[in-house]
């Protein structure tokens, strides 16, 4: 394994040698506890969460000069971070397949942009900056508990900087090599009541540079952001918060259209995406005393996609006859259609008769109707997903020992796709869920939530999970947890609708200027919910005298039910007969050293099994990370991390990250001028043998002007 092991001597060293300090802080409490939401909506210390959490602060996020959301989850234990092209992130926890991440709720703010319709969450296009991010929580474990379907093997919560903490002015630009081009600025007013933040951010870059055979790769991005937040404080005891987001750019795609006609090589030479993404939300908060607290959140979010791309095949391709021998025998066609030229010497291949009469007219159209004359025309393969969402949370306590959590939610998605749904498909989702927890005793806390969910186009499900938390002190847990989570088939999975039309032919395909292609792919319509059984046993603890933080999980998850790739037009197997199960240990550790120092360890063991091999695809054995961050005084400061993992999806993954950094105060004004080395330690693609750079190294540099 070249993953090698953390400087467990010198650290074993300093514990001995704080042994008195140790004992003395197992069983003190001296301070305040840093505190938690995302694992169950209730605050909690992290000894007292039923999981296994991991926060990235803004200090993190900054040390690190990541300029993308999927590259800080490169710090917690258990995620594997991969890419199918340079604007399209692929992030599972723990896994499954490397070109798809359907296993994962990801909110921000608590608003899920996991896109229900094509079941993906597009991390380059998420229409928050960096620099507007005040922290990310990680629930490292199935969370439909709390956060419904989806959330089956981790949730990430993405959390904003509150606009009262995001006064004056900011501005930052980034340049570098591979095409960076970067820019953020922010202003943020109060007033007596309220506090507001605007703020604009872009990014640009050229993705990978070339392909497995050496040519360009065609993988850049450019995108615009606009966000707006807004907290008004109405009385003593209600507020209201609101946000709007907009984001817009281009993402390019290589054109990886393969004729099914042999001779056939015009077309395109891209398939860009022009997207579009909008976002607002409306919060009510009411706290009626010091135990009892609600509030009433709606939102509303739009992801439109705009991909308009030519294609040229043989003439044949809109026969008539030809689509009826797909309807009745798909394999049959596509044989048909593969060697066309090998079966018009002869006649049809070996069939019923049906299928062979169907076979001969094609046959005939190809040898004497001019089916083979290359036809070009234009596929519109746009689409517009929206969703429209309505939640209550209360929050009570009941005593000293008691407290208890509930709340009702409802979500309206709708897809609109002539390719993928030949129209519009919708879907209605109604939730009831409640979390209790009982503090028994000093040192027991027993805690219970389950999740009622019902989906128009799947069916309903109860998820429960039940956990036992032992605390040695406030500081220092031990838990025990099992739980069950579910996951909805998407609308893609289960309800497709595949075709391609084509407009704007180059010659009339039996005398129409457009036509249907052949191949039509619709969805079973009856798969049913994956379920995700997941038992962990676990320790966290905060020494505050040494600052140091640890978590250790050890885990055994187990999915049924699996729905599985591939899912392409000629080829969709989708049902409900796969497997895999995960089994392994993760840890991280917090160092504080001293008020100059920081170190950050991260480790994951993950040892998976799957009936479909493609289902462990992006499943590295071990993988994990390092971090030093050093004040050096004088305003410099950096921050050196390492990143690796052994295998994702057979590409190993080594890279080391260096940020050197100058703050400069000027009068009222504060200047921060960075350099960001990332160098990788291997010599392969990244997640795909298509995903390649030149170099092996990038250099970014930062200004940032803060006033």
């Amino acid at each position: 394994m070249y993953l090698g092991p953390p400087p467990r001597s010198s650290l074993l060293l300093m514990l001995l040698c704080s042994l008195p300090a140790l004992a003395d802080d197992l069983f003190l409490d001296g301070q305040p506890l840093p505190q938690v939401l995302t694992a169950t909506r209730l605050k909690q210390s992290a000894a007292a969460v039923p999981g296994s959490m991991t926060v990235i602060d803004s200090e993190l996020i900054k040390a690190s000069g990541a300029r993308d959301i999927s590259e800080l989850l490169r710090l917690v234990p258990g995620m594997m971070v991969g890419y199918t092209t340079g604007n399209q992130a692929s992030v599972n926890y723990h896994g499954t397949s490397a070109s798809d991440a359907r296993r994962m709720q990801v909110l921000i703010d608590g608003r899920s942009v996991y896109r229900a319709g094509l079941a993906t969450v597009d991390w380059s296009d998420i229409p928050v900056a960096m620099e507007d991010i005040e922290r990310i929580e990680v629930f490292r474990g199935p969370n439909t508990v709390s956060y419904g379907a989806n959330a089956l093997m981790a949730v990430v919560n993405i959390l904003t900087r509150s606009p009262a903490n995001s006064q004056g002015s900011r501005m930052k630009v980034t340049r570098g090599e591979r095409g960076i081009n970067d820019f953020y600025a922010s202003q943020g007013v109060g007033w007596e009541t309220g506090d507001l933040r605007l703020s604009l951010s872009g990014q640009q870059d050229d993705g990978f540079d070339s392909n497995a055979v050496g040519a360009d790769r065609r993988d850049g991005r450019r995108l615009n952001r606009f966000s707006l937040a807004v907290s008004q404080t109405l009385n003593a005891q209600q507020s209201l918060d609101w946000q709007l987001n907009v984001k817009e750019g281009t993402n390019q795609r290589p054109y990886t259209y393969t004729p099914i006609f042999d001779g056939i090589t015009e077309g395109s030479n891209n398939s860009d995406v022009t997207a579009k993404d909008y976002a607002g939300s409306l919060r009510w908060n009411f706290d009626f005393n010091p135990d009892h607290s609600l509030y009433i959140q709606g939102s509303a979010q739009q992801w439109d996609r705009r991909q308009i791309w030519k294609a040229c095949d043989a003439k044949v391709s809109f026969s008539p006859q030809l689509t009826q021998l797909w309807q009745l025998n798909p394999n049959y066609a596509e044989r048909l259609a593969r060697n066309m030229e090998a079966y018009s010497q002869g006649s049809a291949p070996p069939g019923s008769a049906a299928e062979q009469a169907l076979a001969n007219q094609v046959l005939d159209q190809w040898k004497h109707q001019g089916g083979k004359d290359p036809v070009c025309g234009d596929i519109d393969q746009s689409t517009r997903e929206s969703r429209y969402d309505l939640e209550l949370q209360d929050t009570l306590s009941l005593s000293d020992s008691l407290r208890l959590l509930s709340g009702f939610n409802y979500r309206y998605d709708r897809a609109d796709s002539d390719t993928y749904f030949n129209g519009t498909l919708d879907d209605t989702t109604w939730r009831l869920f409640g979390q209790l927890e009982w503090r028994a005793s000093e040192h027991w806390l027993l805690q219970g939530g389950a999740m009622y969910e019902d989906t128009h186009l799947s069916g309903h499900s109860l998820t429960p999970r039940v956990a036992v938390n032992y605390l040695i002190n406030p500081r220092h847990g031990l838990r025990a947890v099992y739980s069950e989570a579910v996951r909805s088939p998407d609308m893609f999975e289960n309800n497709v609708n595949w075709s391609y039309r084509v407009t704007n032919l180059s010659s009339p395909a039996y005398g129409q200027d457009s036509g249907q292609y052949f191949v039509v792919t619709r969805g079973p319509g009856n798969l049913d919910k994956e379920l995700m059984r997941s038992r962990e046993l676990g320790y966290n603890g905060f020494f505050a005298d040494l600052g140091l933080n640890v978590d250790v999980k050890l885990f055994y998850d187990e999915i049924t039910d699996m729905i599985s790739s591939p899912l392409r037009n000629n080829q969709y197997i989708a049902s409900n007969a796969n497997s895999s199960h995960f089994t392994g240990a993760e840890s991280q550790l917090d160092w504080r050293v001293s008020n100059a120092d920081r170190l950050r360890l991260t480790y994951a063991y993950v040892d998976a099994s799957s009936s479909n091999p493609l289902d462990k695809a992006q499943t590295a054995r071990n993988s994990g990370s390092a971090g030093w961050l050093r004040e050096w005084g004088q305003g410099w400061s950096s921050a050196v991390f390492y990143y690796g993992d052994d295998a994702l999806n057979q590409y190993r993954f080594q890279r080391v990250d260096l940020r050197v950094a100058k703050r400069i105060a000027v009068a009222r004004t504060n200047v921060e001028l960075a350099g960001v080395l990332q160098q990788r330690l291997d010599n392969q693609p990244t997640t795909w043998a298509d995903n390649n750079y030149d170099h092996r190294h990038v250099l970014y540099f930062s200004a940032e002007l803060d006033f």
